[in-house]
């Protein structure tokens, strides 16, 4: 099972820089719904700096004002000043708690929006979108790109706002103190700020891979040991395959994670080292200037002056180190945020149209139409990190849009049907014939190329996506259950249900006397993907759905095939109960399901090749209806029918 890398991209220091600019201002947007709390933490921070900025002050007033006079220590005024410096980290640190708790509500709230917000457009996407992209790839997306963003939101943005006034407060500090001293201090970081900027840009790159590779160990994670997964995965041994698929990724992730980590270090080592040597520098320098050495040297630098200004320049050391980290975390982070952004602006292709009109099951009579449909599958929108699949990929990781014969060739062709409302009718035709692609654009999970499906002569693209869904069910053939009890997932289908509507939607499919045999009965779990439960009892409690919600519209995809004759009879008394007084589009895989049917249309490559009864198409028996009733009926040894052992006849032509 050969599979590709992931896709990455490299941008060009241009692109990068002209990318961050919109990715900057849609990070700032976040935060707008907590402008008040973001001024609060503002007012807070500039009242710690200007507390923080009057300690060197008191430090240069106690040794030169109290310590150091003539006639010794003037222990009053020493004693304020000490008292000062005391009260003053002790309102800071308070005012920190506050900030503290402030920026984390902020910014773990901004990041609940992002995630809701993700999530909810993802809602939004066609069928189309989801079938062409990993169910991986999407998880990693809503969880670790977003759990990559936290620390902006939560820390980065008032971290830069309270370093920022630090470093100002410090800077004017210190040019009261002595304007030659700051020079030398700040004379290197123009320097430093061009060599973070450079490092970001390689971490930005550096984090985009990270995630990228992220997201593909999460879609192996998800496709190897789901329920399906595992079970492929033993029944074809490829266990220890599938252990060294993860094991390349997850090496690919530490050398990754590993040269992040490293990239820049060199950087900050040099900047600390700088700040380390810098106070020795600045006394050699306040030597000459006492001396006098410098033309238009200030040679009334006091010891208290000279201990201040130390004091201000290690203060300013911390913040412009946290200014450089934040900047390369942003830088970073910014790269996670455009592969958000990437999902947030696409357009879902199925939306509903201005002045969409909303119908109630309750009003329709139900008539469906076809006319003229042509339909071909559209091209998949492939996103960087997010591979349509690695199984065909040639394993360059590179994503290319689809171009196969079911995108090229017209799906359906010229396709005209008319169904009556409150009529069953079956669509029979062989593998490929397009008839779950027919029956997928009525509740418009893809729109017809051209031509129109309408409903009582409405054009479904005319009818809100809403209240379309409410006036047509699915049963298919493969019913999903998700991880809860049965109830649970039967009331699914109507939110608020009473415990008599899901226990007598239960009893219409032929479940509820089933479901109270177990232990638990409706509280019963059923397990990842309902896998406790057999088929016919997924099968049924997926009817059971269906019954509650109670659709006008009722569309069943091979619903009975693969179930023994006894778990089949049951299923198919539910159905009949199903589709009493609906119009029924059934999909059908065995024949003997739709003698009764009121029409049967049959499909080859799309087109529509016959429609009649069921004596009406076997009459004629060149057909096609004809043809594939005799190869399913007209010979009954197991080898021609697959009779197995439950007596269960199943053809030996697919449908």
């Amino acid at each position: 099972m050969p599979r590709g890398g992931p896709a990455v991209t490299h941008l060009s220091d241009e692109e990068i820089k002209a990318d961050n600019k919109p990715a900057l201002g849609r990070i700032v947007r976040l935060l707008a719904p907590y402008r008040s709390q973001m001024a609060a933490v503002g007012g807070v921070v500039v009242l710690s700096a200007v507390l923080s900025s009057l300690v060197p002050f008191l430090t240069r007033a106690t040794f030169d004002d109290a310590l150091f006079v003539e006639g010794g220590p003037r222990m009053d005024l020493l004693g304020w000043l000490v008292a000062g410096m005391c009260v003053l980290p002790i309102l800071s640190a308070m005012l920190g708690i506050v900030q503290n708790w402030l920026t984390s509500s902020i910014g773990n709230s901004a990041m609940a929006d992002l995630r809701s917000d993700l999530f909810a457009h993802l809602q939004k996407m066609e069928l189309a979108f989801f079938t062409t992209t990993k169910t991986g790839a999407i998880q990693s997306r809503l969880a670790n790109d977003v759990a990559g963003v936290r620390t902006v939101l939560t820390d980065t943005m008032t971290s830069i706002l309270q370093n920022s006034v630090t470093v100002i407060a410090a800077l004017i500090s210190m040019l009261v103190l002595s304007w030659q001293l700051t020079i030398l201090t700040v004379v290197l970081m123009p320097l430093f700020i061009w060599l973070q900027n450079k490092v970001g840009k390689r971490r930005q790159v550096l984090a985009r891979k990270t995630q990228e590779n992220l997201s593909e160990m999460t879609a192996i994670t998800e496709e190897s040991l789901s329920v399906s997964g595992i079970l492929l995965s033993k029944v074809f041994n490829r266990g220890e395959s599938e252990v060294d698929r993860y094991r390349r990724a997850n090496q690919l992730q530490t050398k990754l994670q590993v040269e992040q980590a490293m990239t820049g270090r060199l950087f900050f080592a040099t900047v600390q080292t700088f700040f380390a040597i810098t106070p020795a520098i600045i006394y050699l320098v306040a030597g000459f200037l006492i001396q006098g050495r410098f033309p238009g040297a200030d040679q009334g630098i006091t010891a208290g002056t000279l201990v201040a200004f130390t004091t201000v320049q290690a203060r300013l050391q911390m913040p412009l180190m946290q200014l450089m980290r934040v900047a390369l975390d942003v830088q970073t982070s910014l790269a996670l945020f455009r592969r958000i952004f990437e999902y947030l602006d696409l357009e879902p292709a199925i939306v509903d149209r201005p002045g969409a009109r909303t119908i109630s099951p309750d009003e329709l009579r139900g008539d469906v139409e076809f006319r003229g449909v042509f339909f071909r599958y559209p091209e998949a929108r492939a996103l960087t990190g997010a591979p349509r699949s690695d199984r065909f990929a040639d394993g360059s990781g590179k994503v290319e849009a689809v171009s196969t014969a079911q995108a090229d060739a017209w799906t359906l062709s010229d396709l005209d049907l008319t169904i009556p409302g409150g009529t069953m009718a079956a669509i029979v035709g062989p593998s490929g014939s397009g008839k779950t692609t027919a029956t997928y654009l009525v509740p418009r999970f893809y729109d017809v190329s051209q031509g129109q499906v309408l409903i009582d002569g409405i054009d479904v693209r005319d009818i809100t996506l809403a209240s379309l869904a409410d006036c047509v069910g699915m049963v298919t053939q493969e019913p999903y259950l998700f991880h809860g009890t049965i109830g649970e997932n039967i009331a699914y289908a109507k939110p608020g249900a009473s415990s008599e509507e899901i226990v007598q939607a239960a009893r219409d499919a032929n479940i509820h006397d089933r479901i109270m045999s177990f232990p638990e009965g409706y509280d019963t779990v059923t397990g990842e993907r309902g896998y406790r439960l057999s088929g016919g009892e997924k099968q049924r409690i997926a009817i059971a759905r269906v019954l509650l919600k109670n659709p006008r519209i009722l569309i069943l995809d091979e619903a009975t095939s693969a179930l023994d004759n006894e778990t089949e009879r049951l299923v198919q008394e539910a159905l009949e109960r199903a589709t009493h007084g609906r119009t029924t589009l059934a999909i059908a895989h065995r024949l003997s399901t739709i003698h009764n049917a009121d029409v049967i249309f049959g499909l080859v490559d799309g087109r529509l090749v016959e429609h009649g009864t069921h004596a009406e198409l076997l009459a004629d028996e060149n057909g096609l209806y004809a043809r594939l009733y005799r190869e399913q009926f007209s010979t009954r040894t197991p080898q021609a029918t697959g009779e197995g052992r439950d007596g269960d006849l199943r053809a030996d032509v697919s449908f």
